[in-house]
């Protein structure tokens, strides 16, 4: 049995009763040969009639180029926000080895990662040892998590400027789309990605929903795949090199929540309830894939997060995404276990039998 076979072999053990739906899948939605497709000449098929300068470039071939996936157009990133984002004791608690910033870029680079993507910081209290060994990645604004009454906002903590002088090739941002702010934080993020391009760094965009009137009758649509498409259409349009989105878990918000328009055809053509079809459809907002489309590892829920990690990167995969952005999955374990996690995720980018659906 060739090394080939036993990594579809475990893959299909992991999967479980999904092995079949996931991986026989054929999408009839939009097809494969029309989007942008991840692979090793995609600097040069997809972006080098833009306008992203010589030096924007360069930092995304940097990406792409880095770690157990470089050369293959797909990319696995660690990202350590969730000590702002969620506070330092819900995230390191169980592993407080990751209070200290090496520990973190160390699991990036063990692990096999593209870049890691942390606060300035984070990222600032080892610049100098390991920025030039793995890509760093700025994430610019986070929601903090002291005030009360409770409050959900992306507050800007760091400028474009630092990021570049700490030796990052690119910034990230989140941007709530559909809360309150959402206004301000598209301006400021529209900006700070301006400066970053005019600097030569690469940029990627949390691209999430916020509003608690996302939920309807019990049913949350903060991950419905129209909506989260037009999230994801939304921040490509600010110029946005790579977007971050959660997994879909279901459909038809616009209709739900009543706000904005859409079209029958997103859901009797463009979308069926298959998954994969979901992430395709958030894809196709992502300029057919010009803009790289990563999917978010999500939460730890302990003994199942291998083959939720696993699972998600099929997904991504086949839909035609870039690759996976996971964190507490990884970094809420023993490092040799979140090494093992990380390197499982891009086994599936590396398993040629998963294929565009």
């Amino acid at each position: 049995m060739t090394t080939a076979e036993m990594s579809s072999s475990r893959l299909e053990e992991l999967l479980g009763d999904d092995a079949s739906s996931l991986l026989d899948h054929q999408c009839t939605t939009v097809a494969a040969a029309d989007l942008h497709l991840p692979g090793p000449d995609f600097i040069d098929r997809v972006w080098l009639d833009s306008d992203r300068s010589s030096q924007v470039l360069r930092n995304l071939a940097a990406i792409r180029d880095a770690g157990r996936l470089g050369g293959t157009g797909y990319v696995s990133i660690l990202p350590v926000d969730q000590g702002i984002e969620h506070s330092g004791a819900a995230s390191f608690a169980p592993n407080p080895i990751y209070f200290d910033p090496e520990n973190i870029v160390k699991l990036a680079i063990e692990g096999g990662c593209n870049a890691v993507a942390s606060t300035l910081g984070v990222l600032g209290a080892v610049s100098r040892k390991y920025a030039h060994k793995i890509p760093f990645v700025v994430k610019l604004n986070h929601n903090e998590s002291l005030s009360l009454p409770e409050t959900y906002d992306q507050i800007m903590f760091s400028s474009v400027q630092r990021a570049y002088d700490l030796g990052a090739v690119a910034v990230g941002a989140t941007i709530y789309f559909g809360s309150p702010e959402s206004d301000r934080q598209i301006v400021e993020v529209a900006r700070a990605f301006e400066e970053a391009h005019r600097l030569g760094m690469a940029t990627i965009l949390w691209c999430y929903l916020r509003n608690s009137g996302f939920k309807v009758d019990g049913v949350d649509y903060h991950t419905a795949a129209d909506l989260t498409g037009q999230a994801n259409h939304l921040g490509v349009t600010i110029e946005a090199d790579i977007i971050k989105q959660k997994l879909p878990e279901l459909n038809g918000g616009f209709n739900a929540i009543k706000v904005g328009k859409t079209h029958p055809l997103v859901y009797e053509k463009l979308t069926t309830d298959h998954p994969i079809d979901l992430t395709r459809y958030q894809l196709i907002n992502c300029y057919m894939g010009r803009a790289g489309l990563i999917n978010s590892g999500g939460a730890s829920a302990g003994e199942t997060d291998l083959t939720e990690a696993v699972k998600t990167a099929v997904i991504n995969k086949r839909a035609g995404g870039t690759g996976l952005i996971s964190g507490r999955k990884a970094f809420q374990r023993p490092m040799d276990e979140g090494i093992g996690l990380l390197n499982a995720i891009q086994d599936v980018y590396l398993n040629e039998a998963v294929t565009i659906a």
